[in-house]
Order: structure tokens, then C-alpha cells, then sequence
């Protein structure tokens, strides 16, 4: 019988983490070369966020009943096969059917990842979940890097660079002793109606919805919106990595540091204030270089956010985390879906009309603020998940 590593753990949820920042930003990367219009870009993340929120809802209850390591392996399956077909797709419809499947896959090993750092780092959840996700900065930070400055804008390479590290932590995390799911936590529809502090989850879950409509408009919409201003590809591509994605890094950095000593619901408050006035500074920016420190401050903004919610649902449900991780999750790629539609919806066929539609972020960082105060009054670092008797 394997003995079960902490440091090993970490270092799956870590990899798996990194994985995904690589995936988050592909769309905004690969969007250029489809050479479609907005509204089947629009169609394209929109089937993505469905497969996101799919897997999320479900893969909550499978990792609280069956472990973790069935839904992260499950996941990165279904990644390795979307990525290998995305190269031999023909046609918008087939690489959407492909997106959807990347989505599923996406969807579980984010479920997964955090709630294993979340079981890991019960006395400094933010903390740890902030440093994890340090590494989803960085993996989204090389894909948009890699392919302007090593592929040359060739997404078949860039699929199968990415497969690769898939299968990579696919065998790392087969080789790894996890621990079995815990009955007492198991999941049950029975339970989760019964589930007390459904008020603060429903917060949680708009909160992260709001979150991730305006991330995710970042990662998919940026380099489209920045060239539509001016702007070269390859400068809007270094301006998504060497900004947003390293400005996320340092926000993460920075915050797994103050969550030691200041609650999660805080920090959460303070950078959606932020995000208003640097996104809204993004989106007017016209000269690269302005451009770059507005989308580098906003991810500095938006950094902690995501796995500081993790943090305070962690916290606030001991008990089926999984499953309520999964549910927050899920709301999140609502909001990827909403937001995508939108986006493209407003949008249309030209491309000028993006940074008006991309507006729509720092309103949503506003009603994130007003979500954060109710969230903050709530006291969410009280566990409230017991199931009345």
C-alpha cells in the first residue's frame, strides 16, 4: 500500500492547476486563427462554458463519493481527446463540438484540484489555494506567450504541446497515493436539500458567477478587442501573457501572503473594488503600452479572487465540499456562458464593436462589490453546512 505524500497531493493539485491556465487561455489564443466571425467565436465559448458547467455540477459528487482520483482521471481523458481532434477539425460546428468536450474536461479537474488543496490546507485554506493557483497564472501565461513567440501562431503545435503535458500528469497523478473519500462527507440528494446556509451558497455561487463571466471575457476577448483598437496580434497575444496572466501571478502571490492574517471574504471585497476602475482602464486603452499596464493591473486585481471564494466555501461547508466546490464552480461557468453570449451577441459581426461589449465586465465587478458586502456581513468562515435532523 502506497504511503500518502501532502507534498506529493499538492503537487498534483499544482500540475493540474497549471494544466488548466494553459487551457483557460487557448480560446483567446486560437480565436485569431479560426477566422470566424464574433457571434460563432461567441457560439464557440459558449459551448465550452457548457461543458464547464456540466462536468462541475456533476464532478462534485462523484469526487465526494468515488475520490478525487476518478474525477481528475476522467477529466484528463477527456482533454487528451479534444485536443488531439481540435488540429483535424473541419468547420466552426465540428471545432465546437470539440470545445464542448474540452469543457467537460476542464470543468472536472478544476472541481477536483480545488477541493483537493481545499481537504489539504484546512487551517490556511486561502492561503494554499492562492499559492496553487499561482501556477494556473503561469500555465496561462505561456500558452498565449509560446504560440506569438515559439509557434508562430501554429495552433496544431500548440494543441499537442498541451496534450502532451496532459498525458504527463495523467501518469503523475496515476502514480500517486490518494486518500479515500470520506463516508461521513459522502454526497446525497437528500442531504444537499437539506443543507443549511444555502443563503451564503447562493452568494458564493453569483459571486464566482460575476467573477468568471469577467476573467474569462478577459481570456477569451482581449487579444480581439486590442487588435480591433490598433494593435498588432502578436503584441495583443505578449499583452494577455506578459499582462494579465503575470499580473494574475503577482495578485496570487501577494494575496497568499495577507490571507494569512486577513479573511478571505476581505481580500475578495477589496480586489472586486478594484476590478471596476482596471478593467474599465483596460478597455480604453489604445496604445500598447498603456494597454499593458491597465490588463497587467487587472490581473493583479483579479488574481486572489477565484481561489479566495474557494477558500470561503471550503470554509463554510466542511461537510459535501466537493459537491458545494462543484456547485460554486458550475455557477462560474454560468457566467462564462452568459458572458461569452453576450459578448459575442453585442458585438456581432464587427469586430469595432468590442470594447463597448466588453464594458460589460466592470459593471458585472460592480455588482460583484455590492454580492462581496452581503457575502462579508454573512461571515462565511463560520462552517454552516450541517444537515438539519
Amino acid at each position: 500500500m502506497q504511503r500518502i505524500s501532502t507534498s506529493r497531493l499538492m503537487a498534483v493539485a499544482i500540475m493540474i492547476l497549471f494544466l488548466y491556465g494553459m487551457m483557460a487561455s487557448m480560446l483567446g489564443t486560437l480565436m485569431p486563427g479560426f477566422h470566424l466571425t464574433p457571434s460563432q467565436n461567441g457560439a464557440i465559448a459558449l459551448a465550452q462554458a457548457l461543458g464547464l458547467m456540466i462536468a462541475s455540477i456533476l464532478a462534485g459528487p462523484l469526487i465526494d463519493n468515488r475520490g478525487k482520483r476518478v474525477g481528475l482521471m476522467l477529466g484528463l481523458v477527456l482533454i487528451i481527446l479534444s485536443l488531439i481532434g481540435l488540429p483535424l477539425a473541419q468547420g466552426w460546428v465540428t471545432v465546437m463540438a470539440l470545445m464542448f468536450l474540452f469543457g467537460l474536461g476542464g470543468g472536472t479537474i478544476v472541481t477536483g484540484s480545488n477541493t483537493l488543496v481545499s481537504d489539504l490546507g484546512e487551517n490556511k485554506r486561502g492561503s494554499m489555494l492562492n499559492f496553487a493557483h499561482l501556477f494556473f497564472g503561469l500555465g496561462g501565461l505561456l500558452t498565449p506567450l509560446i504560440a506569438a513567440n515559439l509557434l508562430n501562431g501554429n495552433t496544431a503545435h500548440l494543441c499537442y504541446l498541451v496534450t502532451a503535458l496532459a498525458v504527463f500528469t495523467l501518469l503523475f497523478d496515476l502514480s500517486t497515493a490518494m486518500p479515500a473519500p470520506a463516508r461521513e462527507r459522502a454526497f446525497g440528494w437528500a442531504e444537499l436539500g437539506a443543507l443549511e446556509g444555502k443563503p451564503v451558497l447562493f452568494l458564493l455561487s453569483l459571486f464566482v458567477f460575476l467573477y468568471v463571466a469577467c476573467e474569462v471575457g478577459f481570456w477569451n476577448w482581449l487579444p480581439k478587442e486590442l487588435i480591433a483598437q490598433g494593435i498588432e496580434k502578436n503584441t495583443a497575444l505578449d499583452i494577455l501573457s506578459l499582462g494579465f496572466a503575470l499580473g494574475m501571478i503577482g495578485g496570487r502571490l501577494l494575496a497568499s501572503r495577507i490571507l494569512l492574517r486577513f479573511k478571505a471574504s476581505t481580500v475578495s471585497l477589496i480586489c472586486a473594488a478594484l476590478m471596476i476602475g482596471t478593467t474599465w482602464w483596460s478597455l480604453v486603452s489604445t496604445h500598447a503600452g498603456m494597454a499593458w499596464l491597465a490588463v497587467f493591473l487587472a490581473g493583479v486585481a483579479m488574481g486572489p479572487v477565484f481561489p479566495s471564494a474557494m477558500a470561503m466555501t471550503g470554509d463554510a461547508f466542511p461537510r459535501m465540499t466537493g459537491t458545494c466546490i462543484g456547485v460554486v464552480v458550475t455557477a462560474g461557468w454560468v457566467g462564462t456562458a452568459a458572458s461569452s453570449w453576450l459578448i459575442g451577441a453585442m458585438a456581432g459581426n464587427d469586430d469595432h464593436r468590442l470594447p463597448r461589449a466588453l464594458l460589460l465586465i466592470p459593471v458585472f465587478a460592480t455588482i460583484m462589490v455590492v454580492t462581496g458586502l452581503l457575502l462579508r456581513a454573512r461571515s462565511v468562515r463560520a462552517p454552516v453546512a450541517e444537515v438539519a435532523g
